[in-house]
């Protein structure tokens, strides 16, 4: 079988936490979990011509992931979050604006690698700057697939421009939260199956997942519907979690794996990320197999 790839736009930060700095930025935490689980994967971003953005750079290119289409900027620094855990183990952000990723070009090689690439992902937060924004909607239409990861962080959205990025997906990802929030826009009501359909309908969109914390996630495809309830863990704590979920599903629905195996393995890697440090911890996809239902590796 020929190795998927996937080449993911928008944010690569530095996520500065109580216990100190770590690599993220949902489009970056999504290709190295791709990476690490055989998906050729990508990142289109910019970073500043500081020691962060140095820093980032050796990061990923130690685990793999290609960083062929980062930017550099001159002018603004490397993007960073100030991340705060609050209840419920939800962390609340601090998204520093702005930063180079507000100011990624739309190169010749960007449009080039997203034409050969089987998979784009890009998020709502990657498109809060107009620049950036302008970017992304010259390379959608040169998209095979395209999956939408919904991160609606206050203030850093608007409705416009959330239907924009809906009306492009075919795959979306998003949470409970989100998800009513957007339904209420068009007083769509019902269980998350109705408006996850109504949704569907609505933008045309064949696929839609949706993330549901500790209660697992459910999957809308093309009609059916599927739920998982997820795991019981010990959570450290939450970041990077739906990043490595989302990374998961893909990766099982490339490999032509059931809808329901590819939405279990997607509850599975997010919940085992959210028993490590940071989005990026390092792990072997293989020690999975034996994560059980209370969440724990049996060796």
């Amino acid at each position: 079988m020929t190795q998927r790839s996937a080449i993911c736009f928008g944010e690569i930060l530095w996520d500065v936490l109580p216990g100190g700095a770590m690599p993220g930025g949902a489009p970056m935490n999504v290709a190295y979990h791709l990476n690490k689980l055989g998906l050729s994967a990508g990142v289109i971003s910019k970073r500043g011509a500081d020691k962060e953005g140095e820093g980032l750079i050796r990061f990923l290119n130690e685990h793999g992931v290609n960083t062929a289409f980062i930017q550099t900027d001159t002018v603004y620094p490397t993007g960073k979050v100030l991340a705060t855990p609050g209840a419920n183990y939800e962390m609340q952000y601090d998204i520093v604006f702005p930063v180079a990723w507000d100011f990624i070009d739309a190169t010749a090689p960007a449009l080039e690698i997203v034409a050969q690439t089987d998979l784009l992902l890009f998020g709502s937060l990657a498109v809060r700057n107009e620049y950036s924004r302008k970017t992304l909607f010259e390379l959608l239409p040169i998209a095979k697939t395209k999956v939408l990861d919904i991160n609606l962080r206050p203030p850093h959205f608007d409705q416009q421009t959330i239907e924009a990025l809906l009306d492009e997906a075919t795959i979306l990802k998003l949470n409970e939260n989100e998800l009513e929030l957007v339904c209420g826009w068009y007083a769509f009501a019902g269980t998350m199956q109705e408006q996850a359909a109504a949704l569907s309908e609505r933008f045309s969109i064949k696929d839609i997942v949706v993330t549901r914390g500790a209660a697992g996630a459910a999957y809308f495809s093309d009609g059916s519907y599927y739920e998982h309830p997820g795991f019981k863990v010990n959570v450290i704590d939450t970041v990077g979690s739906g990043d490595a979920f989302l990374a998961g599903f893909l990766s099982q629905i490339q490999k032509g794996n059931k809808p329901d195996a590819a939405l279990g393995f997607a509850c599975k890697l997010g919940s085992f990320i959210a028993t490590q440090k940071g989005a990026c911890p390092e792990y072997d996809p293989s020690a999975l197999n034996n994560f059980n239902d209370q969440g724990v590796i049996i060796d």
